[in-house]
């Protein structure tokens, strides 16, 4: 059995309604002035955001809660800039990511802005790791799919530098994660859909992923299993409430093995895709995800077995077959694409190429000659 060490430093809270009790339980973290970083939008809509902050106001060490919802569904160095500027004239101590994964990266990169003193453009240019100067963050997600509230990685996109890359380090980890499902229950069809194959995603990638052990395989498999099932159930009827819990629940533990194990190339991938089309960070996943899959059956037939199955049910018995039951798999949930959808066109490949950087040594394809190149021309 693989060696491996583990660190969970950040306290969960799951359960419907579980939001005043579990701030009340964190109000160490709040004090003084608190920001609430959001994209705010259909939160304000059903009342959500008034909601918490009337929580935050009557704690008793919160004087003032400031809210900063100019955040976009691709979060901009430029946006978190903005934030961090008023965050630091307000004198904020204590940082609220609400709303999806793009919230909590940019109140993660936000706290990092705040209780740094180099600016915020270094950490993501020169991979520089934030100190524990970093304002404490609490997270509370409000779709099921990015698994923000518990990885180490704000993922950001700067216009400046036509980029998009992620902060990362022990220090953005949110001292709590308060995931209540009931925020889900108001989220369309479609964003259902696409937030919960990136929690699949995270499930599949953490399972190939280099740095897989036996524990970050058994919570993979567990959510695999779960998000496959329930991401069908909520195609048949999207007020099941009872599916859309068990999501959350799938994408929460899936963000362990983010902070822990890591993703493989088809994240890495996507950020070039991002970057390029501004289109959600699932739908540039989804794109490359069946060409991804055939081609890992060459390196980890067994793992590429045990995925298709626990999905599908089917046992497959060569690349092509997983492409295609992974393609029809995402045709059910209606996510399939392909990059010429998101506007990408066959001239913009090399450009899209040169932009994937990083350590990518996290998927074993990445020891292929030309392999990005291979899966970017393959998902057109």
């Amino acid at each position: 059995m693989k060696e491996f060490s583990l660190e969970l430093p950040t306290r969960i809270y799951f359960g419907n309604y579980n939001v005043e009790e579990a701030l009340k339980i964190e109000s160490k973290w709040l004090t003084g002035n608190v920001m609430i970083v959001t994209t705010g939008r259909s939160l304000i809509k059903f009342g959500y955001l008034n909601e918490l902050k009337k929580i935050l106001d009557n704690l008793l060490n919160v004087k003032e809660t400031v809210i900063f919802d100019n955040i976009s569904a691709n979060p901009k160095l430029e946006e978190i800039e903005e934030a961090v500027k008023i965050g630091t004239d307000r004198q904020v101590k204590a940082i609220i990511g609400f709303g999806g994964g793009s919230a909590i990266d940019a109140a993660k990169a936000t706290a990092v802005g705040i209780g740094n003193s180099e600016k915020l453009d270094r950490f993501l240019l020169e991979g520089i790791e934030p100190s524990g100067n970093t304002l404490p963050i609490i997270a509370i997600p409000t779709t099921a799919g990015s698994g923000s509230e518990l990885s180490k990685g704000a993922i950001i996109t700067s216009l400046t530098y036509h980029m998009k890359s992620g902060i990362r380090g022990a220090a953005i980890l949110p001292k709590a994660a308060i995931v209540n499902p009931v925020y889900t229950w108001t989220i369309p069809l479609g964003i259902t859909m696409e937030t919960g194959f990136d929690a699949l995603a995270h499930a599949i990638e953490s399972y190939m992923a280099v740095k897989a052990n036996s524990w970050s395989h058994m919570i993979s498999e567990k959510a695999i299993k779960t998000a496959g099932q329930n991401l069908l159930l909520l195609m048949e009827n999207i007020d099941n409430h009872e599916a859309r819990k068990a999501m959350s629940y799938a994408s929460m533990i899936v963000g362990i093995n983010l902070a822990n194990v890591g993703t493989c190339l088809p994240h890495r991938m996507q950020y070039a895709v991002g970057v390029k089309t501004d289109t959600s960070h699932a739908a540039g996943i989804s794109a490359l995800y069946p060409a991804w899959i055939q081609r890992q059956y060459d390196v980890s037939e067994n793992k590429v077995k045990d995925i298709m199955y626990w999905l599908t049910g089917k046992k497959i018995l060569s690349g092509e077959e997983a492409r295609e039951e992974m393609a029809e798999f995402m045709r059910k949930i209606s996510v399939l694409k392909t990059l010429a959808d998101l506007g990408i066109k066959k001239e913009d490949l090399p450009e899209l190429i040169k932009q994937v950087t990083g350590n990518i040594s996290n998927d074993r394809l990445s020891e292929q000659k030309d392999i990005i190149s291979s899966i970017y021309y393959d998902s057109l």
